[in-house]
Formats: structure tokens, sequence, C-alpha cells
């Protein structure tokens, strides 16, 4: 039975971000949609459910069906609602009495009861996301529409959620937009590259989509270099026989010359031009260092910030090349080690029990991305810190991403996942030769988590970060230290 079905559907915003887009979600089909930061997919999302306004096209559903739409920030009309309210006012307005029924899904979600009462704003961003996802299923959606659904979540919560998912939503059909790769291959069946052109859709889960595309992008360059071939060789021979036909006097020359021409004119007007990723370039670069250790950490406590301590560091060592990976749940305390690892490489005075190599250089990126003060714009960061001159930082901000006219607007302005890709131009410009990074891919896409992850290994960079992004961590990780306990235990690896 047929749910959603898109005929010929486009936005533009003027530039389309795509077009001419036809597609039915049936049951049991889970469509995991990617694209670039900006791409459409939040505005896709947003056009199924009813609250974005298509450029062309038309969507329609089943007669009577009900979308549970779970956005990527919480509405501010919850903010101040407990979780039990926010959950109770979802259920079907003659059910809200029956509160056994929120019991019943806060135990599904193995929601501690501590939190059953508090307001929403009150939550982590973990138990928030969580929240939104709950009261979608309050509602008894038929269809589920899903916007970066692992954000803020631990690891031990994206797998809980993979599971919840499997387990509680049957064939219910669903529309998952997320830069978790693991996650999609895990929840999805069918794959949306959406593009501004010529959008395409496969029947597999991300890893196995994401390679047919790459098989089908080579064989479109494969023909437009084929196409181009063969209209110069009709160009060049209806120009012989033009020539022939003029010297000779010969009618039947010329009419065959305009019919090369016309037909090598036929193949050039149909060229079809590949597909090339709009986000800007994330390059990395790592300085030369000697030093076999770059950093000490001797029995240091993490507090929280009002002072409560989560747990001791022990004795650890990082040695150059090695990528170590901070582990734990929500809360555990890995953001609070590295802004504290930050802290004693700013100020060394007042760093008791950590202890850099002299020639190391920080390059230094939190999850809020607050070593990039709103009221500036990218242009003042990278001239007035690096000193590059106007063109130079021009040029470096428009291959990572920024057209000129919006070199000059606030940071503030600017989405989360362009201020990440400005993080990752400052970083480059640092010339770091240890990076400290707290979730460096929450917000940037695909295509430039794959690249972020080349470009860490190609510099064999030495780092300490935080990631919930399992195939980020699997791909470079050398080292993993769990945070149990009070403790900070090293792992053989990933879990």
């Amino acid at each position: 039975m047929s749910f959603i079905t898109l005929r010929q559907v486009g936005v533009s915003t003027p530039e389309p971000l795509f077009q001419n887009l036809s597609l039915t979600i049936g049951e049991g089909c889970r469509i995991g949609v990617v694209a670039g930061n900006g791409g459409g997919k939040t505005t896709l999302l947003r056009c199924i459910a009813g609250r974005a306004e298509l450029s062309e096209g038309e969507i329609t559903c089943s007669r009577g069906m009900r979308l549970g739409f779970v956005e990527q920030d919480v509405p501010a009309a919850f903010l101040d609602q407990t979780l039990f309210e926010c959950l109770r006012t979802a259920l079907p307005a003659d059910e809200q009495a029956d509160t056994w029924r929120v019991d019943v899904l806060l135990a599904s979600f193995e929601v501690p009861e501590e939190f059953h009462h508090r307001v929403i704003r009150a939550l982590s961003g973990g138990w928030q996301k969580l929240a939104l996802i709950a009261r979608a299923f309050a509602a008894e959606p038929d269809t589920l529409l899903l916007d970066e659904p692992t954000n803020h979540l631990d690891l031990s919560k994206i797998q809980f959620l993979e599971r919840w998912l499997g387990e509680n939503a049957g064939r219910m059909p669903m529309v998952i937009v997320s830069h978790d790769r693991r996650f999609l291959g895990a929840c999805t069946t069918h794959t949306l590259f959406l593009r501004p052109k010529v959008s395409k859709l496969y029947a597999h889960a991300y890893s196995t989509a994401r390679q047919l595309l790459v098989d089908d992008d080579a064989a479109d360059q494969t023909k437009l270099e084929q196409d181009l071939k063969e209209a110069n060789r009709l160009r060049r021979s209806a120009n012989e026989l033009k020539n022939i036909g003029i010297n000779s006097g010969c009618d039947n020359a010329l009419k065959k010359a305009k019919q090369v021409a016309a037909r090598a004119a036929e193949i050039k007007n149909n060229l079809k031009e590949p597909h090339k990723e709009r986000t800007g370039q994330i390059r990395l670069s790592s300085r030369d260092i000697h030093a076999r250790v770059l950093l000490s950490l001797d029995d240091v406590i993490v507090r929280t910030p009002d002072g409560k301590a989560l747990f001791k560091t022990g004795k650890l060592k990082v040695f150059q090349g090695d990528r170590v990976v901070l582990l734990g749940a929500n809360g555990a305390g890995k953001s609070q080690l590295v802004k504290l690892i930050h802290r004693a490489f700013i100020d060394p005075a007042n760093a008791e029990g950590v202890q850099f190599s002299p020639t190391v250089v920080v390059g230094y990126a939190d999850q809020q991305m607050s070593q990039l003060p709103d009221h500036e714009t990218p242009f003042d960061i990278i001239t007035n810190r690096f000193r590059l001159g106007d063109q130079r930082s021009r040029t470096l901000l428009a291959g990572a991403g920024f057209p000129v006219d919006r070199q000059n607007c606030p940071i503030r302005t600017f989405s989360l996942g362009q201020k990440a890709r400005l993080g990752m131009l400052v970083l480059r410009l640092t010339e770091p030769n240890f990076y400290l990074l707290d979730e460096p891919t929450n917000h940037v896409d695909i295509p430039g988590q794959e690249k972020l992850e080349a470009e860490i290994l190609a510099q064999n960079a030495t780092c300490l970060l935080v990631s919930h992004d399992r195939s980020f961590v699997n791909a470079i990780g050398t080292r993993f230290l769990q945070i149990e306990n009070g403790k900070l235990l090293e792992q053989m690896e990933e879990k």
C-alpha cells in the first residue's frame, strides 16, 4: 500500500536544491536522505510534512495518514513542559486521560524515573532528542520523518535507538535525514542522494548505495568524455565536407556537411555534466614535531563546571601518531577533559598534572565552535589571525564553501555545518601538530566526514578526540579510552 507519492517535486531558493524528484514511499520503505550541508534535506522533510512550500510538483498522501515529524531541535513550545506532559499531550485527544500509555512509552525508551517530571529544557541534548522521538510515537503515526535523529546521542543511545526502531516500528515507512553512516546502514532500506539536477535513489542502505553512486558517476563522466569526443569528431568531419563541397561545387557534400554538423550540435546540446559536490573543501595540515610524547596526564581529576568530580585520568601518555578516541556516556566528562587539556595548553602555569612537549601546537575545536566568535566574520577571522592578505583570505574562504558575498557576514548568521567548515579551515591554517577535537563531525555532511577522515590519515595527525560517529571512529582511531566508574580505562577497540 502506498503512503506518500512525490511527483516531479522541486524547490528553488532561487537556485535549485532539488528538482524533478519522483518517488513512492510505501509499507516497509525506509529512505535515508543524503546530501551536502544546505543541500535541501530538511527542506524535503518539511515539504513532505506540509510545513514548507514546493516550487514545483506535488506530494500526495494516503487519506487519513498520520505523519510523525521529528525535527532537529526541540520546538520552543515544548521546552518548559515536563517530559511526561510533553508525551501526554501528543496522544490522540480521546486518549490523553490514559496516562498509563505514557508510562509504557517512557519505560520502552528506558527513561530514568527522575526524568519523567523534569522540564525538557533541563534534560541533556540526548534525552531531548529521544523525547522528540517518543512524542512522535505517542501520536501513533503511520509514517515517520526523522531529521538528524542521532544528534547529541552517545554511542550506547544510538545503538539503543537502532534496536528500538527495529523492534517497535514494524514496517512503518520512514524518511531519515542523517550524517551517521552506520545508523543509515542499520535503519534504512533505500538511499536517496539529493542533488540539484538529478537525484539518485537506490534500493539499498548507505554503504552499498554509495558504491553504486560512485560507479554511476564514473559512468556518467565516461559517457560525457565519449560524447564530447564524438561531437568534436563530427564537427571536424562536417568542416571537411563543407570545404570539399565549396571547392568542388558538390551539393551532396554540402548537404552531408549540414547533416553531420546538426548531429554534432544535437550531441553537444544533450550533454549532461556529472554532479559535483557544492560543499567546500576540507583540508588539514600538520607541522613537524620530533618529540615522542606530546601529552602527559598524571592522575588529573576531571570535574563538572560546578566542581563535581567525574573521573580521574590515571597516568596517560599520548605519543606522536596516536589518534586517541574518548568514549563514554553523555555526561561522563569527555568534553570536560578536552576543555581541561585545552585550558592547560593556553595557561600551563595553572595546569597541574597536564604536561605538553614544548614544541606542541594545539589545534582545538569544540562542539559549539566557540573558537569562532559570533560577532566576527569569516573574513575578519582569517585576515586578523593569520595575516594572509585580503586576496589570499578570500580565495581560501571560497575554497571552504564561503562565496565572496557571504564572507563579511557575521558568523552567527551561518548554519552549524558552515561554522564547522570554517572551523576546519582555521584548524588547517593554525598548522597544529596535535589536534584536540570535540565531536568534529557533528555538523559536517557525509562527503565532508569522508574527506576529514582521509585528511587525518594522510597527515598522520596526532589527535585526541570525542566522537559518537562510529564510521569516523573506526576509520581513524588507534587507541580507545573509556570513561567508566570514575576511571579512564584503555580498551583494545571501539565497541
